[in-house]
């Protein structure tokens, strides 16, 4: 290989790199689309020819690879949240006013933008390449799809560096999607091709983006638009529309239509603006994003479990069809609440076949007054939950019935009992088997246990049977009694008692989530993974100290506590880890000081601190055996206030809390 030959090969990867930017981020072209794919045939069989020259941003990356066996998975440095839902005005009203309050603000700016229906994906980049590409995933954990990443044409392989430096490490995220008429395209292809066509262009995005064949998702016509950013070294941004400008300059394609630096009222009726274009738009939006602009504010606010406090979704009201309730079923859940489920005409909404809609509790049906044979409006809440939004009154023929909740349990026959202060009607039989059936079958769940091959079917056979009583029962399963059920030959006997097997080493927060304590899903489990080193650590903790976690609400705290604090579910617990059953906590982070002069401590970070970020401060406190909370209370023992503190200086200063600067607190942390 001479010099000449690799000279042009860089010339190529680099005007080939030029021209998909021009054409699929400015759609500008600057050459035909015969002329590009000379040149892209040229670059390829060069590299074919001289391997060592193909670098992971050629161009020819996108043209796909050999297939897949499986995805890997990888967690994502900063956690990609989802985002609070508002359906009014007056919601984002009510959003701004908690906003103005939490950060003694008279006036907040903000940014918003359409809301793409789509599939959202984090991109990596290391020294301006595209290392890898992440799906959300439960927003911890995603799968790695970097290989298909790289066939959209949108999405830069190489960040451009000629207007503007590039991190060290650049995280940024965005969704994938199909536009309306690429999607219409694609269809019509895949019907001359005697294939299923896809139901919308959200569903054929994220299939195309799952495909273990990367040459596959090369086919299709994704797109990207970037919005967001995860880790970031090396830069950093005051303001969210500053980001967005830099996103721009570096490559990425930014949609049009965001208003950046903009009031609340400017943003009410930026959403009417946008509920005007969306019929007339090429691609699915569902709603406006509202963001606070910045980002010390951002940082100020912080995050709840599952979503930040600066950022909203205000939706689209969602598309709406009438059909007829035919009967209403009674299912119970595994903590014992009765849900009433409307069994409907099935209707297609928003482009999915509806059967069933949740009735949610009796006081939901005696408000909306619905009845058996009832015409009802139907929607999908957040265009996802089949929902009756209203009966047809007016359409009622006199042969509709009035439905009552049954007195006893439709599975067990056990009494019934509406709790004060609640709406829910629970069976109160600890040992009703729908209760232990959708226990097991939590416990055994992805998100839980991973158990292959324990289906409902077999779960619901295991209980009948008596040989699952709770789901510790799980681990003392013996193929011998596995062979004689139904569907059960001694291989898959043997199967399912080998991956029971494998099933016995697992993460704190995935064991925490696969216990079922109310009101604790998978995000409430990682947070208690992370403030515990151990199971015991947390078995013994109070209430109160629960509480204090930073994003742990007092409703969960109090339910965590008393599951731990319950003789029966500590039997269980022993009797799992007697099995065998080996758990695991690498998200605590570094071993605690037991003698740092924070250890111990509850702390609040507020401000912005110029030595470190707030989560560089966050994670050196944990370290020193510190907590560190959103809030401030009577409780609290240390505010840290960086510039530009707000209403948690003055709270601390009515509480008496003591108050560490900057400088102080280094001296402190350094100790």
């Amino acid at each position: 290989m001479d010099d000449k030959t690799q000279k042009r090969v860089r010339q190529l990867q680099k005007e080939l790199n030029e021209h998909n930017y021009y054409y699929h981020v400015l759609d500008d072209p600057k050459i035909s689309d015969a002329e590009f794919d000379r040149l892209l045939q040229e670059l390829k069989g060069l590299e074919e020819k001289y391997p060592a020259l193909a670098t992971p941003d050629s161009p020819t990356r996108r043209i796909g690879a050999p297939p897949l066996s499986a995805f890997e998975q990888a967690e994502h440095t900063i956690p990609m949240l989802s985002l609070d839902n508002a359906f009014s005005d007056q919601d984002i009203l009510d959003f701004d006013a908690r906003i103005r309050k939490n950060t003694d603000r008279d006036v907040i700016w903000y940014t918003a933008e359409p809301k793409l229906d789509g599939v959202a994906v984090e991109l990596r980049y290391e020294n301006g390449v595209l290392v890898r590409a992440t799906t959300r995933g439960d927003g911890f954990v995603g799968e790695v799809v970097t290989r298909n990443v790289r066939t959209i044409r949108s999405v830069p392989l190489h960040v451009r560096d000629d207007a503007l430096s590039v991190p060290q490490v650049l995280e940024v995220r965005g969704e994938v999607f199909i536009s309306q008429k690429a999607f219409m395209e694609l269809n019509r292809r895949r019907l001359a091709e005697n294939t299923a066509m896809f139901a919308n262009p959200r569903n054929a995005a994220a299939g195309s983006l799952r495909q273990l064949d990367s040459s596959v998702t090369a086919s299709r016509p994704l797109d990207m638009f970037i919005y967001g950013r995860g880790q970031v070294d090396g830069m950093g941004f005051d303001t969210q529309s500053g980001f967005l400008d830099a996103l721009a300059a570096w490559g990425f394609r930014v949609n049009p239509l965001v208003k950046k630096q903009i009031s609340i009222t400017d943003a009410l009726a930026f959403y009417r603006h946008l509920g005007e274009l969306r019929p007339d738009l090429p691609y699915e939006i569902d709603g406006m994003v509202i963001k606070v602009d910045q980002v010390a504010l951002q940082q100020s606010l912080g995050e709840k479990i599952k979503s930040p406090r600066w950022a909203i979704a205000y939706k689209f009201a969602a598309i709406q069809e009438v059909t007829r309730i035919n009967k209403i079923l009674v299912q119970v859940g595994r903590t014992g609440t009765l849900t009433p489920v409307a069994v409907l005409e099935p209707v297609q909404v928003g482009g999915v076949t509806v059967s069933r809609a949740t009735l949610h509790n009796m006081d939901e049906i005696q408000r909306k007054d619905i009845r058996i044979g009832d015409r009802a409006l139907i929607t999908r809440a957040g265009d996802v939950i089949p929902k009756v939004i209203k009966v047809m009154v007016s359409e009622r023929t006199g042969q509709e019935q009035i439905f009552e909740m049954p007195a006893h349990c439709p599975v067990c026959g056990s009494q019934v009992q509406r709790l004060e202060d609640e709406a829910a009607v629970k069976c109160i039989n600890a040992a009703c088997q729908a209760q232990r059936k959708e226990r097991i079958r939590h416990f055994v769940s992805k998100k839980g246990f991973d158990i292959d091959g324990l289906g409902k079917k077999l779960v619901d056979q295991l209980v009948d049977e008596g040989l699952l009583t709770s789901y510790a029962d799980l681990f003392f399963l013996k193929k011998e009694q596995l062979t004689p059920l139904d569907r059960m030959a001694e291989k898959s006997a043997q199967n399912l008692v080998t991956a029971i097997d494998k099933a016995r080493q697992i993460p704190l927060h995935r064991f925490i989530f696969a216990l079922g304590i109310d009101h604790t899903g998978e995000n409430a489990a990682r947070l208690l993974a992370k403030a515990f080193d151990t199971l015991d650590d947390l078995m013994a903790a109070k209430e109160s100290e629960i509480e204090q976690i930073h994003g742990m609400g007092t409703i969960t705290a109090k339910a965590i506590a008393a599951f731990f604090a319950s003789p029966e579910n500590q039997a269980l617990i022993k009797k799992i880890r007697d099995s065998g059953v080996v758990i695991t906590n690498t998200m605590a982070g570094t071993p605690k000081e037991k003698n740092h002069v924070f250890s111990g401590k509850t702390l609040v970070l507020t401000g912005t601190l110029t030595a470190m970020t707030r989560s560089e401060a966050k994670k050196n406190l944990l370290a020193a055996g510190a907590k560190v909370t959103g809030s401030v209370s009577a409780r609290t023992d240390y505010l840290v206030a960086g510039k530009e503190a707000g209403s948690k200086l003055a709270k601390a200063r009515t509480l008496n809390v003591p108050v560490l600067d900057e400088d102080r607190f280094m001296e402190m942390l350094g100790s």
